[in-house]
């Protein structure tokens, strides 16, 4: 079986996450940059199955710049067997459904039975790629799963909600995403490193990709506006001299807050 795996590097959540105040995307530069941990998890649900099933392939795809080559190839460190990264200076910015776009072209070109994906990135927060995703392949999709079996032709799960807890089944080929119910991704050991530096590493353009992305002719989002996030401001202090329940509830009316 084919399976793939969309994996996304992400500025650290620990860390400072800012825009550029020029252009309005996220300033990569400002904090440490690591895969993103649904996507490792994701990752972790496929080389499960690979594990347990000789003969399973796993590659993981990605879209980033050229700098994000040292954080994509930790999916192979992992134990992913091949790589595929999308590198174009014409994606910067893109938006989602320019990214499904891409990440379907290049989905197709590595070939798969199964694609898998976190259901929503942490700086993104999307959430509606994965289904973008499956229409322009022509497969179903199972999406929000927090639990996954793979069979040789179909791929099971769960879905839980407020209303309950749902049977999901969708006959293979097919997209999934799953949630942060499964379980956390395994650590790169130092064999797993060293046998990344050998494994296949295919970087590819737009042109590689057949697909067309010009932002000139036709913009995929417009930033009207962005500022600096404004320093917070002075809390307020009330002590209690035998009126602070009253202080408190004029603090509470004056600030509608009541």
């Amino acid at each position: 079986m084919k399976i793939v795996v969309l994996v996304k590097e992400v500025p650290d959540t620990y860390g400072d996450r800012k825009l550029d105040l020029e252009t309005g995307l996220a300033d990569r530069a400002a904090s440490d940059r690591v895969l993103d941990e649904i996507g490792e998890r994701a990752l972790e649900v496929a080389l499960s199955h690979a594990d347990a099933h000789p003969g399973s392939d796993v590659t993981v795809v990605s879209m980033a710049s050229a700098a994000a080559s040292a954080t994509v190839r930790k999916g192979l460190a992992m134990g992913a067997a091949s790589a595929l990264q999308i590198v174009d200076d014409r994606l910067a910015g893109a938006d989602l459904g320019v990214t499904a776009r891409v990440l379907a072209a290049a989905v197709t070109r590595a070939g798969f039975d199964l694609v898998i994906t976190g259901n929503l990135s942490t700086d993104g927060a999307g959430g509606v790629l994965p289904a973008m995703l499956a229409e322009h392949l022509g497969v179903p999709h199972a999406t929000a799963l927090s639990a996954v079996t793979i069979a040789d032709d179909r791929v099971s799960g769960t879905r839980s909600s407020d209303a309950g807890v749902a049977q999901i089944s969708a006959p293979l080929p097919a997209v999934i995403s799953i949630t942060e119910a499964l379980p956390d991704a395994r650590f790169p050991n130092f064999k797993g490193i060293m046998a990344a530096k050998k494994k296949p590493f295919e970087t590819v353009s737009l042109d590689d990709l057949g697909v067309d992305v010009d932002p000139a002719l036709a913009p995929q989002s417009i930033m009207t506006t962005v500022s600096e996030k404004p320093p917070r401001g002075a809390g307020v202090k009330i002590v209690d001299e035998g009126d602070a329940g009253d202080k408190l509830a004029a603090f509470l009316i004056e600030n509608r807050l009541a």
